[in-house]
């Protein structure tokens, strides 16, 4: 019997979202489709029906864990407004829960110099989401030109992508959350 339109939407979206955890806790080269479709509770076969490639799927799946990033960063920040959201955002990124979290945490930190080498669909897909995280940000930034509070959040993101990188590496418990703390405490200077 034939799927329906929204039943094979639904099983796709569900295929990208296990990638978008998969790939973060494991990396995409260590991530096999057929892990992702067992996972999805699907058969390795019915792969190439939902996806052209597996640089597709990971273009997607980087684009959904975007997304609920800054989905999630933006719920840190409700309730708040200018510096303090600004803040609120830095402290969310730049938790040990965060850290601890890498399956449901940024793919920049999780994924980057991965990504780096991945097919140019994913580094699209992880362009944009990159693009909207820092105007996410540089809206929080104090009132400046619109150029400064750009290069900030710049500045801002890839402190606070290689600070999640970095403590993430460290074994230590505290020197890894000293990591966090330092680059947290230069962010909120700003």
């Amino acid at each position: 019997m034939r799927k329906s339109r929204a039943e094979t939407a639904e099983t796709r979206q569900r295929i990208v979202e296990v990638a978008a955890r998969e790939f973060r806790a494991n990396g995409i080269h260590a991530t096999g489709l057929a892990d992702v479709m067992a996972e999805a509770g699907l058969s390795h076969g019915g792969f190439y029906r939902h996806f052209e490639s597996k640089d597709q799927l990971a273009a997607e799946a980087c684009a959904a864990a975007l997304t609920a990033t800054i989905g999630s960063l933006e719920a840190a920040a409700e309730g708040t407004d200018g510096k303090e959201s600004f803040k609120a955002i830095v402290d969310a990124y730049l938790s040990t829960a965060h850290r601890d979290t890498p399956a449901t945490g940024c793919p920049l930190a999780g994924m980057g110099s991965e990504l780096a080498r991945a097919g140019e669909e994913a580094r699209e897909a992880v362009a944009r989401g990159f693009d909207e995280l820092i105007d996410r940000l540089a809206s929080r930034i104090a009132p400046r030109r619109k150029e400064a509070a750009r290069s900030e959040a710049i500045f801002a993101v890839a402190a606070m992508i290689g600070a999640v990188t970095l403590s993430r590496i460290i074994a230590e418990p505290d020197a890894s959350a000293s990591v966090l703390h330092h680059v947290r405490k230069h962010l909120h200077a700003l």
